[in-house]
């Protein structure tokens, strides 16, 4: 299992460009695999990750996730390719449908058919992706595509944030892999795995990518891990998509699923996830205002093990 660090995207207008860059160049450093970064209402991921292509060399720069309804397919294969090319070929794609609240609340677009949306969204994404002339009617795109390129970069991998048994088996069939948030091993053992794989499998799609997004923290204080880790992850645990996940996880907050413990607790809980067919972890830091050490702990351990996959 590869294991790769998560950044959440932070919505400050004090940090520059140039110092988020420099997370990802000590990620490489530290020896990670993989960075992902969030969305939101801060620096476009896109674009970020295209410039951290230039001061890295090996390590896989990953969205995680775009939200879909905000950009047209064909803008987002351009954005995606131009990525690709900037990276050497070492960006990958990760989108997802977002919320309601979010996409009708503040974006005043409508979220009515969620999973028609993404069968399109995606029909077309990887259309366009091909590089050939491709057209397609449906009821939400209506396009007609001339050959597209970008410095001949090959076209990225897709994952898709499918946290439904519906759309796990509509990605697996359309994407090549899924990313979960907040999802704890019954979720993934019951439920994302073996639906994501199956689907994958039916349409001759090999060693589809499980990707596990889940809070960590390596500490002596659980009981404070815990409290942090409710503070701030609360709000997942009121939107129905990932109320869903939990549910399925046995969680009733999102705490429960968070990664906590010493070192060899830490590790033997992501080693069970590897059992199970993850075969990538976003892994999230937190720090606990209570263990100042902690932060530093949890990233040296990562580290190594990331090292050590």
């Amino acid at each position: 299992m590869r294991i790769g660090l998560g950044i959440r995207a932070v919505a400050r207008n004090d940090i520059p460009v140039s110092d988020l860059v420099k997370l990802f160049v000590k990620a490489e450093e530290d020896g990670f695999k993989s960075v992902w970064i969030s969305h939101s209402f801060a620096a476009d991921s896109i674009t970020l990750l295209s410039l951290a292509g230039a001061s890295t060399s090996e390590i896989e720069l990953g969205t995680f996730v775009i939200p879909t309804y905000t950009r047209h397919p064909i803008a987002m294969a351009q954005q995606a390719l131009t990525a690709a090319s900037a990276t050497d070929g070492r960006f990958t794609l990760g989108i997802g449908l977002s919320h309601k609240t979010m996409i009708e609340g503040i974006y005043g677009l409508d979220y009515s058919k969620p999973i028609r949306h993404m069968r399109e969204y995606l029909t077309v994404l990887n259309g366009v992706l091909a590089g050939e002339p491709f057209s397609f009617q449906g009821e939400e795109y209506d396009v007609e595509v001339p050959t597209f390129g970008v410095g001949q970069a090959s076209a990225p991998s897709v994952i898709v944030a499918a946290l439904g048994p519906q759309m796990l088996r509509l990605c697996g069939r359309l994407s090549d892999g899924t990313a979960t948030w907040l999802g704890g091993k019954a979720y993934l053992e019951n439920q994302a795995v073996p639906i994501f794989k199956d689907a994958a499998k039916k349409v001759g799609h090999k060693n589809p990518r499980i990707i596990a997004g889940i809070p960590i923290a390596v500490t002596d204080d659980i009981d404070a891990a815990k409290q942090t880790a409710a503070k701030i992850f609360a709000n997942y645990g009121t939107m129905p998509s990932y109320r869903a996940v939990l549910d399925a996880s046995g969680a009733i907050a999102p705490e429960d699923v968070a990664i906590v413990g010493n070192e060899k607790e830490v590790a033997d809980q992501i080693a069970g996830l590897k059992q199970i067919g993850v075969t990538d972890l976003n892994a999230v830091p937190y720090s606990i205002p209570s263990d100042k050490i902690s932060r530093e702990r949890t990233r040296e351990l990562l580290a190594t093990l990331a090292k050590e996959s």
